[in-house]
């Protein structure tokens, strides 16, 4: 393991703590926007940033809003009919929690996972991207109970959330991840919330042009999808600074999943990884790129995020926690690009 990839595992019980404490309210606030909590504090302890973590939630608290109040539980029979109304998000949320009480995590996941894909667009991919987040901490430590109910929380929401995108056409292959990205055409009219913006999607190209037959391949292709939308917000971030950001977030929040699913199902989280990408693209991209010119010398993985961290944005600690897990000096002059281009939270 480098140190651009090292992770710390909390044994001080302040992921819990602070779990805890983010339970207590929804998953979205002003109607909305979601509640990056749970993925912020997650990244920063994981980070080596847990003494950060509860003074970061104690200035982020006040945007968060209660839970809303339940409408009719979702059972297995009548799932289908709550899918996608985000009014029932309390509902979802209870039935997870069950869930997750009944059986193992895992068995839930794997259960869960080929349903929810194809809605992963929805909620601007925060659900699956809180789920992400989630299941890393849950594979990388003791399998607690604040832990476990995260992980409740996320699939909750990403149900609550849940949209699938339109029918679109399949466009001429490209020859790899960053060529996929450039060629995605953008909608032509980019005003109004994600929701409507995905209406208005025509085609994507055709990436990875032949569909991988073994699970390994299929992690190899979302890694190097990672990578070229990290890479690529250095240069078109501009655009839409926090919202591009999750075309590289929501890939990452499934590579980090596929070791906690069986293997037949990493083929379909490519290709729902492909089109979470591509999507925030085609909704949020710039005509134009712009160049960046790199700090001169080796950047310290740890240091940038000690930046993203003291600058407190939640999209930017999330982005640079993905960064990091790209690990080169591309991606850690993206995660510089994100805190120049975003506005620190306090």
């Amino acid at each position: 393991m480098t140190d651009t990839q090292r992770n710390h595992v909390d044994t001080s019980g302040t992921l819990d703590e602070a779990l805890e404490r983010i339970h207590l309210s929804g998953p979205e606030r002003d109607g909305w926007l979601s509640n990056h909590a749970p993925m912020a504090v997650e990244a920063l302890v994981r980070r080596g940033q847990a003494p950060a973590a509860h003074r970061w939630l104690d200035n982020y608290r006040p945007r968060l809003e209660d839970m809303p109040g339940s409408v009719a539980p979702v059972t297995g029979r009548n799932w289908q009919e709550a899918l996608g109304d985000i009014d029932r998000v309390a509902d979802w949320t209870a039935f997870f929690e069950r869930e997750t009480a009944d059986r193992p995590w895992r068995t839930v996941l794997a259960e869960w996972w080929p349903r929810l894909l194809p809605g992963i667009a929805g909620g601007a991919t925060h659900g699956v991207i809180r789920v992400g987040h989630s299941v890393r901490t849950l594979l990388a430590g003791e399998e607690t109970e604040p832990r476990v109910r995260e992980l409740a929380h996320a699939l909750g929401y990403w149900a609550a959330r849940h949209q699938p995108l339109p029918a679109l056409e399949r466009l001429a292959p490209a020859p790899d991840a960053a060529a996929a990205l450039e060629r995605v055409p953008l909608i032509a009219d980019q005003d109004g919330e994600m929701l409507a913006r995905l209406g208005r999607l025509t085609g994507f190209p055709d990436w990875p042009g032949q569909t991988p037959e073994e699970p390994e391949a299929a992690r190899t292709a979302i890694e190097e999808l990672v990578r070229a939308a990290t890479h690529r917000y250095a240069t078109h971030g501009h655009a839409a600074p926090i919202m591009l950001v999750h075309s590289a977030t929501a890939p990452n929040a499934v590579l980090r999943t596929l070791p906690a699913l069986p293997g037949a199902l990493w083929v379909p989280s490519l290709h729902a990884a492909w089109a979470a990408s591509a999507t925030v693209t085609a909704a949020y991209g710039p005509r134009e790129a712009v160049p960046v010119t790199a700090p001169p010398g080796a950047q310290d993985p740890q240091e940038v995020f000690e930046r993203a961290a003291a600058h407190g944005d939640d999209h930017t600690i999330k982005f640079t926690d993905t960064a990091l897990d790209v690990g080169d000096a591309a991606a850690l002059v993206a995660a510089g690009r994100a805190m120049e281009l975003n506005t620190p939270a306090w």
